[in-house]
């Protein structure tokens, strides 16, 4: 006879229990690896009980820690506390399947059907991904029509999903589409005063042009904006995006560019989901990441909570690293030795490459074994999990995707992480080398280091590498910016490899075996620096980010005023010029509501801080580039002095610098500021006519007595001939500098340029010089050693001595034409 067990215990005790620990011991079911909840996990699980009430909580644990876990059963107790229905939502697909197992093995009921009467009925958790909840056409239901209720929902790896929820907020217009020729002809003339050779460049479909319609025009416009998008709303790029869009058009942003339009909010209106801001209680998780400013800037989460947040106590849940930083270590290093050595660890270890980009993943081309892009993602991860691949290259994610243990024991980051929206870049281009852009990057670059450790039994060799990040790293202080627990990995492995500095790659290799032969006094050195390291509950804010929220949801309500208000007390306060002056502009903004000619005042006064904000209605004056009386030399010492800390600095920044330029795709605006960099470190000066002020070339530099350089940068060109557009351009911009300076100054015209053969129908200026591919990695060579000279004992040489190495290296006015640009020829 079979004995029924069931009548002997409560069957409903484990849908009663509020207590998320007494669930798990009394789930009946759960596999046999669950046999007690982790420290880790227990602590945070009691420190939500005392603040479950709360509508919103932020829980901070480090990857592999069971962070999954300890929703599911958070959950499971909102549930039980008739707090249903409840919504567990991952950034992704392949996520949410995780999520599932851990469900499955846990004996927690779960379904991914939102039209489940289980889930409906508060019995069952529902599974699903950031892009089913926030999408134009939502079964929750948007705007004022809440089709399904959520009382308790956990947004799981916050920082992923702000990602997708950015994305389903842009409206992305393609080139090729009716609506873009309606928007360009509406917009041209206005984009013209902007910028007339960028306007013509978008014209001419020069690729990754972008424009930022200004805010007058777009409000002036408001009417014809919305009779084109309605005419159009029916195509299949608008109808997941405008009805999520439409209700804060007059307080977007339009990007125009060559390939396309891009119209977004300058926050989310999140409140056009209606389940989410209705929900009573919203967890949002994430791993242990400084700033949490985009819970504000994109959830709308109450700043309170962010600063209070959920943590354990100690930071020694996060797997093992050893964090090297070969090119500072020795900046002779080059990016080829590299490649060649991860080559040679990848026939042993799985060696992941993170890139930026599809182009920087043609440089690794020779060396992989596979790359990994969204359409074979999971299956390339489910082939590392499964065993040995080799090199393989990760394009531009550095977040959502799990690889533990072997399948990946070795992570490179090579170079800074790209922006993706249009809007990021023009933000991007104004407030570059500010702290806000810095910290961005910085924290992509800590979510792509956290791929490879997934437990605290884990263990990872992360490389970074890459001059231009090497120098940000460094140079600005960035490493101040990762977690504690990161910066205690990256300070001892500092300690460790201050053994090998200046040496070869053979070298730093014998340290990394320590980590991944996992020598016993590397691993007891390495668990003993995280022993005693505590969490930062407190969340770090960007009080630009929490104010300029509240000032987006006051202009939503048409409060303008006191929108204004509210950013003139940032403004008052920053320090930093590049953000003061961006401030400006949305001061200028929202004033734009009430007082258009105030608003031109304030826009106006931008300028004075920010170049590269918007050009006002009337125009801008040009601001002449006058040289110093004194030589060139006192000049570069001077700068040298005046601007950096240390040697070391220096050098790291000029290797940035000279990594940057490249005749590349997509690297038109870094190319000219660099180019425009540089200028200072030789004892020049220099200037963007045409990004500063709409007119002139896209570089000028004054080199002493009188002399400049008209520079036209063409980086991006691909072909073996000069066109006559181009060339035309080189000629208007030498008629822009007879025109802007008197007869006293003179001017060699300069085009950046892989040719230096001109199409037959162009006629270039007679003086005019070519930087071609050879001659720019001749200057950079040049510029490299001149600044190893200029270094020497730990300190800078003093203006006699840098008199001689300018000379030695051609670097002053009549030997830089000589040596580093060659003369023109015209097809026959």
């Amino acid at each position: 006879m079979k004995i029924d067990f069931g009548k002997l215990t409560n069957s409903s005790s484990i849908d009663s229990l509020i207590s998320p620990r007494k669930i798990f011991s009394a789930l009946p079911q759960k596999h046999e690896k669950y046999d007690y909840v982790r420290d880790v996990q227990a602590e945070v699980i009691e420190k939500w009980i005392k603040r479950k009430d709360n509508r919103d909580n932020i829980i901070k644990m480090n990857t592999g820690s069971g962070k999954t876990v300890v929703g599911l059963l958070i959950l499971k107790s909102c549930l039980n506390g008739k707090k249903g229905p409840a919504v567990y939502v991952a950034p992704d697909p392949y996520l949410v399947q995780q999520v599932i197992n851990e469900a499955n093995n846990l004996g927690i009921e779960v379904t991914t059907d939102p039209n489940s009467l289980r889930f409906r009925r508060g019995k069952a958790i529902l599974i699903i991904n950031i892009y089913k909840l926030i999408n134009g056409k939502s079964i929750f239901g948007i705007n004022n029509e809440e089709k399904i209720k959520i009382k308790s929902i956990i947004i799981d790896d916050a920082h992923a999903c702000m990602e997708t929820t950015e994305a389903q907020f842009t409206l992305n217009i393609d080139a090729s589409t009716q609506a873009y020729k309606e928007f360009f002809k509406l917009f041209r003339n206005d984009l013209y005063n902007q910028s007339k050779y960028k306007l013509l460049e978008i014209e001419a479909k020069e690729p990754n042009i972008n424009m930022l319609v200004p805010y007058w025009v777009w409000n002036n416009k408001i009417d014809d904006i919305y009779r084109i998008l309605y005419k159009f709303k029916d195509e299949d790029y608008m109808e997941f995006v405008l009805p999520l869009i439409k209700d804060s058009l007059h307080l977007c942003n339009c990007v125009l560019g060559s390939d396309g339009i891009e119209i977004s909010p300058k926050y989310v209106p999140i409140n056009t989901i209606p389940s989410f801001i209705n929900a009573e209680r919203r967890i949002f998780m994430s791993a242990t990441l400084t700033d949490d400013s985009i819970l504000i800037s994109h959830f709308d989460v109450n700043p309170n909570s962010i600063s209070k947040a959920i943590t354990p106590s100690n930071c020694d849940d996060i797997g093992d690293r050893m964090i090297l930083v070969p090119q500072e270590l020795n900046p002779k290093i080059s990016d080829d030795e590299l490649k060649n050595y991860f080559n040679y660890l990848s026939k042993e270890h799985n060696t992941i490459i993170i890139v930026p980009s599809n182009y920087r993943a043609n440089y690794w081309k020779d060396v992989a074994d596979l790359t990994l892009r969204s359409n074979n993602l999971q299956e390339g991860i489910k082939r590392l999990k499964e065993g040995h691949v080799g090199l393989v290259i990760l394009v531009n994610k550095y977040d959502g995707i799990d690889l533990p243990k072997k399948a990946c024991e070795v992570l490179v980051i090579d170079g800074l992480p790209d922006v993706r929206r249009k809007i990021d870049k023009i933000k991007q281009n104004i407030l570059m080398g500010s702290d806000e852009i810095l910290t961005q990057l910085i924290q992509r670059v800590e979510q792509g280091m956290g791929r490879g450790t997934r437990s605290r039994d884990d263990y990872c060799a992360v490389f970074l590498m890459g001059r231009t990040l090497t120098s940000h790293l460094y140079a600005q202080n960035a490493l101040e910016k990762f977690t504690p627990a990161t910066k205690a990995q990256i300070n001892l492995s500092e300690e460790l490899s201050e053994q090998v500095r200046e040496k070869s790659l053979k070298e730093i290799h014998s340290v990394i075996k320590y980590l991944l032969q996992r020598d016993k006094d590397w691993v007891e050195a390495s668990k003993s620096r995280l022993i005693d390291l505590e969490y930062n509950s407190e969340g770090q804010i960007n009080s630009n980010i929490k104010k300029g929220r509240k000032a987006f949801d006051l202009a939503q309500i048409k409060n303008y005023k006191e929108a204004v208000s509210l950013l003139e007390e940032l403004k008052n306060k920053e320090q930093n010029k590049k953000i003061r002056g961006w401030l400006k502009q949305e001061i200028a903004e929202y004033m734009n509501f009430y007082n258009p000619v105030k608003s031109q005042q304030i826009l106006k006064s931008a300028l004075n801080d920010n170049k590269f904000v918007l050009h006002p209605v009337s125009g801008i004056e040009y601001d002449k580039l006058i040289g110093s009386k004194a030589d060139q030399a006192v000049r570069c010492s001077d700068f040298l002095n005046n601007t950096y800390s240390n040697t070391n600095n220096f050098i790291l920044e000029l290797n940035s610098l000279i990594e940057r330029l490249n005749f590349a795709p997509n690297t038109y605006e870094i190319f000219e500021q660099t180019l425009k960099q540089i200028t200072n470190i030789i004892g020049f000066n220099g200037q963007r006519p045409e990004s500063e002020f709409g007119k002139g070339p896209d570089v000028l530099w004054e080199t002493g007595n009188l002399n400049y350089f008209v520079i036209e940068c063409k980086n991006e060109a691909r072909t073996d001939i000069i066109s006559k557009k181009y060339c035309n351009q080189l000629n208007g911009s030498m008629y822009w500098f007879e025109e802007k300076y008197d007869d006293t100054c003179s001017a060699i015209p300069i085009m950046v340029h892989p040719s230096n053969l001109f199409e037959y129908s162009a006629s270039p200026h007679q003086q005019t010089r070519i930087i071609n591919e050879e001659k720019l990695n001749e200057l950079k060579k040049s510029l490299l050693e001149f600044a190893n000279t200029v270094v020497s004992s730990n300190k800078f040489a003093d203006p006699q001595d840098i008199a001689k190495y300018l000379k030695h290296y051609n670097l002053e006015y009549e030997q830089f034409i000589k040596k580093y640009t060659i003369g023109f020829k015209v097809k026959n």
